[in-house]
């Protein structure tokens, strides 16, 4: 016999393995049968005379057969390509709804800090003063000092010398003045140093603003 026969036991058994093995279960009986039912088809096709019209039949089974599995092949291969594609815009939504919730979460670490923060202001307002009229001595100093270094480290920063140039921005011009000295508006005079965090600006600077130009007389 040739070696070109159709085997059921060897031919069938690998379908199974493509077909059903990926899925978890095995050939059920009746497909087996019908394994067996074709592959006499396709032996009597092989060695059948030319022109017999059972071998006609028969080839005509196995390409109906063949294009019956290769359009379950490429069903599911759409489908994977499916899913697959769904699995993507399922991953791509998650890493987005990750960053999302760490911005927020973020975003609500530093207003809560903020308020906190603008609270203590006044406070450092006092210890300045104090410092300008040398009344910062003793144990007072070193409280002071502390917390100045503490909220530092929570990312507090003043910020407003005399001699910059005036932002609207970041500054409030409380007070104006001309001076020839001066080409652009410029700050003098800081009478309450302004606080930031990070880019957050808790409270402008308040200033003197020095004008360009000469003074009346």
């Amino acid at each position: 016999m040739s070696d070109d026969l159709y085997r059921p036991g060897r031919d069938a058994a690998e379908e199974a393995r493509q077909y059903g093995d990926d899925e978890g279960f095995e050939a059920a009986p009746d497909a087996q049968q019908d394994e067996q039912e074709f592959a006499g088809r396709v032996n009597e096709a092989i060695g059948g005379e030319h022109g017999d019209p059972s071998a006609n039949l028969a080839v005509a089974e196995l390409l109906a057969k063949l294009a019956e599995r290769t359009n379950e092949l490429q069903s599911a291969q759409a489908e994977l390509g499916e899913r697959t594609t769904d699995l993507q815009r399922l991953q791509a939504e998650y890493v987005n709804y990750r960053r999302r919730v760490e911005r927020d979460r973020i975003a609500m670490a530093e207003m809560a800090l903020g308020k906190v923060l603008t609270g203590l202001l006044p406070v450092l307002d006092d210890i300045g003063r104090a410092r300008d009229h040398g009344e910062l001595e003793g144990g007072f100093r070193q409280v002071a000092e502390s917390l100045e270094n503490s909220l530092a480290k929570l990312g507090l920063e003043q910020f407003g010398t005399a001699g910059e140039l005036f932002d609207p921005n970041v500054h409030e011009a409380l007070m104006h003045t001309v001076s020839p000295d001066v080409e652009e508006d410029t700050c003098v005079e800081i009478l309450q140093p302004g606080y930031r965090l990070g880019d957050r600006i808790l409270r402008v600077a308040r200033v003197t603003v020095a004008q360009p130009g000469e003074p009346d007389e």
